[in-house]
């Protein structure tokens, strides 16, 4: 990965706001690094914080779609966006033993149909995009957190966890599902957080099976599990392994913060699973590229509180099941940094209107969720009526395709 300080600014638009106005953005995920890149180009001074030691890799696949595509377009990077795509052809069903049962070309389970509008690319890889385009106008302070936070008159003043105490005007939590930042403005976490019982597995593997741009499903017919997906990335470079389980034990307790912890957990819920499954979890022990978490939704009735605002799944997670979380983040960053653009850094102003916007689109998104779920059983094929497989519809029609998604997805995106 190249080096974000060493790329050059790409925006030539910086005009002068009556004070300067510096923003801490906790966390440099597809929100944060998105939000950095607007305020920048607004002349704003920016700040990001990142817990990790560099761009975090690994993470699953995300979908831009809709209102998101503009917001790319309005970047510049459209192109990129779509050179950056994963490309997949199509999709199979296989057995325990590996044999092929269904497959479809032109639509998966992961980014539906192929020849859309819409583009499927790894996490890590538009998080990398958006950093490089901000700049080296944005300041990132990588392996390190915030430890606490107090408004003051006038601004906040940080206290990080390596020690280091610096004052900002503004201070925007992008830093996840966990928001260290939603906990120490809002309080505990269990009081936003609205998890499924599903928990989903993702991490990078040598692509063994010689996939060329396509994806593979394995529903084990196993209580609890959901299934294995593998899926070519990085022009069939590597595979990114999925697994997806149920548990109706407590969220805390499935979500160990040790990564050797987390690895064991998904190992012994996956041991019993046949087909590539045990190569996958020996690559899972031998790569950095993993992410695990819990399937749920942030719901909250306010994403600013005084001077400190929230972005993207730290205020309002719509979950994976909707396919909309990125999209969604992505129209949000856009939307706060041009009100706060507009309101000339006036933080007030610009958190209501920023959320005035963006709750109805939010709240529609969030209610994706059950969509999502019936859907990922008839697109996996998972079981159709009566329990029969061969009765799911792989090539039938997908969540892109109904009403209610498209009004989710619909979106005014306004001018700044």
């Amino acid at each position: 990965m190249e080096p974000i300080r060493e790329v050059t600014m790409t925006n030539s638009i910086r005009p002068h706001h009556s004070r300067p106005t510096s923003i801490l953005v906790s966390g440099a995920g597809i929100a944060g690094t998105a939000l950095a890149y607007w305020l920048a180009r607004y002349g704003f001074r920016v700040t990001v914080v990142e817990r990790a030691a560099d761009l975090r890799g690994g993470g699953q696949t995300v979908d831009v779609r809709g209102s998101a595509m503009e917001v790319v377009e309005r970047m510049g990077l459209l192109e990129e966006l779509r050179a950056g795509r994963t490309g997949l052809r199509g999709m199979s069903h296989v057995d325990e033993d590996g044999r092929e049962v269904r497959r479809t070309e032109g639509w998966t389970t992961s980014g539906g149909p192929s020849d859309g509008p819409d583009v499927e690319i790894l996490r890590d890889d538009l998080a990398a995009l958006l950093a490089r385009a901000a700049g080296s106008g944005v300041e990132y302070l990588f392996g390190d957190s915030i430890g606490t936070l107090v408004q003051e008159d006038g601004g906040v003043r940080v206290h990080f966890a390596s020690g280091e105490e610096r004052r900002f005007d503004l201070v925007v939590g992008a830093d996840g599902l966990h928001s260290a930042t939603r906990r120490l403005v809002f309080g505990p976490e269990a009081d936003y957080l609205h998890p499924i019982g599903v928990y989903v597995a993702s991490w990078s593997a040598p692509n063994h099976l010689g996939l060329d741009r396509w994806e593979v499903f394995h529903q084990p017919g196993v209580d609890g599990i959901w299934g294995c997906m593998a899926m070519t990335v990085r022009d069939n470079t590597e595979l990114r392994v999925f697994v997806g389980f149920t548990s109706e034990e407590a969220y805390e307790e499935m979500l160990p913060r040790d990564l050797m912890a987390q690895k064991r957990l998904v190992a012994e819920r996956c041991e019993s699973l046949r087909w590539e499954v045990p190569r996958f979890l020996k690559a899972m022990w031998e790569t950095d590229a993993f992410h695990y978490d819990v399937v749920a939704q942030i719901r909250m009735d306010r994403w600013s509180r005084g001077r400190v605002a929230l972005l993207g799944d730290a205020g309002f997670c719509c979950s994976p099941l909707t396919g909309q979380g990125t999209s969604v983040a992505l129209t949000a960053a856009y939307v706060l940094a041009g009100e706060l653009h507009l309101a000339d850094g006036d933080h007030v102003a610009a958190y209501r209107a920023y959320e005035e916007r963006l709750r109805p689109h939010v709240t529609a998104n969030q209610a994706l969720l059950s969509l999502g779920q019936e859907m990922l059983v008839a697109e996996t094929g998972a079981s159709g009526p009566e329990g029969d497989p061969d009765s799911a519809r792989p090539d039938g029609p997908g969540r892109e395709d109904s009403a209610e998604f498209r009004a989710a997805v619909a979106f005014d995106l306004p001018g700044y």
